[in-house]
């Protein structure tokens, strides 16, 4: 089967790469990720990633902590994610650069976006760190952002459940799952896909979201081939 996308942007959460102890890095769950993504890189696909912080630090949730200073600690948790990512992909033969929203250039590379399309083109995966590189947004909108600057054909979003439903089918077993939505259902339901920000922006440009269950990783793989395992936004 032949990749029905081109150039793709996952957006991981950083709970994803904590595994079962719920904070810091499982080492052995990103290795398992990234091999998911190295054969969706395999297939010929471009792939550009995002990744949150949520498994070192939320800015938002920091109480009284000032917010600007908060996000940006958040930010810094979001490098320590990607260059974890760097790491295990590299492990796996992927060539892979590290791009940081705010300058850090000991570690990575400042956000260029012609550079970044250029690495892409170039065959190397591009991880981009400090989600917009601005306090009050989440890596939502940092994923939604730099997917359009890259022209991305779509979103992945990678999550904990299999899908978008009307309600948590974590404690609501009669939830209802959608297969395919709007983005104004999306915004007008308050459904829990992306924050507001990032689905009006992808709304404006046109980027399909597909979200889909991380606990398979080998979802990412097949929903670049096409094969619908989640929720499609468009």
């Amino acid at each position: 089967m032949e990749p029905i996308y081109k150039r793709v942007l996952i957006k991981l959460s950083g709970e994803a790469l904590a595994g079962e102890q719920g904070h810091g890095l499982d080492f052995d769950k990103v290795l398992e990720i990234c091999k998911s993504v190295k054969a969706t890189y395999d297939l010929g696909v471009e792939i550009a990633i995002v990744v949150g912080g949520g498994n070192f630090w939320r800015g938002r949730s920091s109480g009284k902590m000032d917010r600007t200073r908060a996000d940006h600690m958040g930010m810094l948790a979001t490098v320590i994610n990607s260059l974890a990512l760097a790491d295990a992909l590299e492990q796996l033969g992927a060539p892979v650069r590290v791009q940081t929203g705010i300058e850090m250039i000991k570690i990575a590379e400042p956000y260029i976006r012609q550079k970044a399309v250029r690495h892409m083109e170039k065959g190397r995966i591009v991880i981009f760190g400090c989600g917009t590189g601005n306090p009050f947004f989440s890596t939502d909108t940092g994923a939604a952002l730099r997917a359009a600057e890259i022209d991305a054909d779509v979103i992945f979003k990678a999550t904990n459940v299999d899908g978008v439903y009307d309600s948590d089918p974590k404690t609501n077993p009669n939830a209802v799952k959608y297969d395919k939505l709007s983005y104004m259902e999306v915004l007008s339901k308050g459904l829990h896909v992306m924050d507001s920000t990032a689905a009006s922006l992808c709304m404006d440009n046109g980027i399909k979201i597909m979200v889909f269950n991380l606990a398979e990783p080998d979802n990412i793989r097949k929903a670049v081939l096409g094969e619908q395992n989640g929720t499609i936004v468009e």
